[in-house]
């Protein structure tokens, strides 16, 4: 029977930097050894509303999120075996029909803004790490990856921020904090927090190697 795979939590806020400190990650143990979900995959299936009703749901309160579903994908992959993701339309707020096929893998990273704030998701943890980033860094990031990559407009940005998107990451975010193994602030660019990641993580593949 092969080791039980090695489950990593990445949260902090939207911006934050979650997604390079994951790729380095990736690029450091080599992508046959890591497989990623990431939490915002997961938006409830809220096709039986409108598009102007979906645009009003509040995204980053825990309550949008299917975690049932997540929680099923992560015992899944920890049995070894490969699993449906839904996919995710962020420009029309809605789950696509389509699901990805995700395989299992040494070590899996789940990654997202409220990954800690569910005591379920937390017990299945190995190791959880928090990427930290000053509030106007992470608001920057946001705008233009919601222009560039989800269709978004600068005022809806803006409204969502204001709105929603603040207030939830004081709300749940940063108190989420204090579950955290690992702190990491500046997200991707320090270097050396995930020089100490990875080294963990190279030392515990090594372990599962030795053991057959």
């Amino acid at each position: 029977m092969r080791a039980r795979p090695y489950i990593i939590g990445v949260a902090g806020g939207s911006g934050s930097g979650k997604t390079t400190v994951v790729l380095q990650i990736i690029q450091a143990l080599g992508e046959a050894e890591v497989t990623v979900l990431h939490h915002d995959a997961y938006y409830r299936d809220r096709s039986e509303l409108t598009l102007i009703q979906r645009q009003q749901i509040n995204y980053d309160h825990p309550d949008a999120l299917e975690n049932e579903l997540l929680i099923t994908n992560l015992k899944e992959l920890s049995n070894h075996e490969p699993v449906a993701v839904p996919v995710y339309d962020f420009s029309q707020h809605a789950r696509l029909p389509q699901t990805e096929r995700v395989e299992p893998a040494s070590i899996i990273i789940v990654e997202g803004i409220l990954v800690f704030q569910d005591p379920r998701l937390r017990a299945l943890m190995d190791l959880r790490v928090f990427v930290e980033t000053d509030a106007d860094v992470r608001f920057i990031r946001r705008l233009k990856r919601d222009l560039e990559e989800r269709g978004r407009t600068l005022d809806s940005v803006v409204a969502q921020y204001l709105n929603t998107v603040r207030p939830m990451y004081l709300e749940f975010v940063e108190p989420s904090k204090r579950y955290a193994d690992v702190i990491i602030p500046e997200g991707g660019y320090n270097t050396i927090a995930i020089d100490l990641v990875v080294s963990k993580l190279r030392a515990l593949l090594a372990q599962a190697a030795a053991q057959g």
